[in-house]
């Protein structure tokens, strides 16, 4: 089952927004769930992960101090909050799952058609 991602939009450099990633299939237990992005032109990269789990989350560091990714258990969620946002965040956004913990792209599944964000300057 692809997981669902949203909540991307338009907004102005230094502006806010928050991403979502929902799985339909219930299955995020005992995974680890990432968020990636892939602007035109370049490979998708990772942004931020979190262990289902035990909540413990992981950054790239260029988003380190301006993204938070949490997790609500009963909404079956993934979040992605982003602020302080640069016209380099502009990408489209995929949520992605993993058995394990890895910042490489070809251990995830279930992506999703992504969402589009951009940031004007």
């Amino acid at each position: 089952v692809q997981l669902q991602a949203s909540g991307g939009g338009l907004v102005q450099a230094g502006g806010s927004l928050r991403l979502s990633c929902i799985d339909p299939g219930r299955t995020f237990s005992s995974h680890v769930v990432a968020w990636f992005r892939q602007a035109p032109g370049k490979e998708r990269e990772f942004v931020a992960a979190i262990r289902w789990g035990t909540g413990s989350t992981y950054y790239a560091d260029s988003v380190k101090g301006r993204f938070t990714i949490s997790r609500v258990n009963a909404e079956n969620t993934v979040y992605l909050q982003m602020n302080s946002l640069k016209p380099e965040d502009t990408a489209v956004y995929y949520c992605g799952k993993a058995n394990g913990l890895s910042k490489q792209e070809r251990e995830y599944r279930s992506w999703g058609q992504g969402t589009q964000v951009t940031v004007s300057s």
